[in-house]
């Protein structure tokens, strides 16, 4: 899993860098579609280039976060039945120490000269 995240950060660098370099090289404005179909939308290119690297972002948090969900619900719940088998050998241990019979001080000293 961490082989993908890393060719994510990779892939996201590359597209930041090679929009960077049409920012560079292209200064202007760009004039995006509206998803709606009813119109464009004039930004600046370091604007739009903001806008889409922000998006891949976006992209790659959402990739990421079912495997971290799932890692923190795995974790809490591996801390929980550690905690329960803890309190369980805790209790047993108890209920063994206090059915052993010890030996009464009294006796064993007066058996021992």
């Amino acid at each position: 899993m961490r082989l993908v995240s890393f060719l994510q950060v990779l892939l996201l660098l590359g597209i930041a860098a090679y929009l960077a370099l049409v920012t560079l090289e292209n200064p202007g404005v760009v004039r995006l579609p509206l998803p709606t179909g009813s119109g464009e939308l004039t930004v600046p290119v370091g604007a739009g280039v903001t806008l889409f690297l922000l998006l891949g972002v976006l992209f790659a948090t959402l990739l990421l976060l079912p495997s971290l969900w799932s890692e923190r619900m795995r974790r809490t719940r591996e801390a929980r039945l550690r905690r329960q088998s803890e309190d369980r050998l805790t209790a047993t241990l108890q209920a063994r120490l206090g059915t052993a019979t010890l030996p009464d001080p009294v006796t064993a000293s007066e058996a021992t000269p």
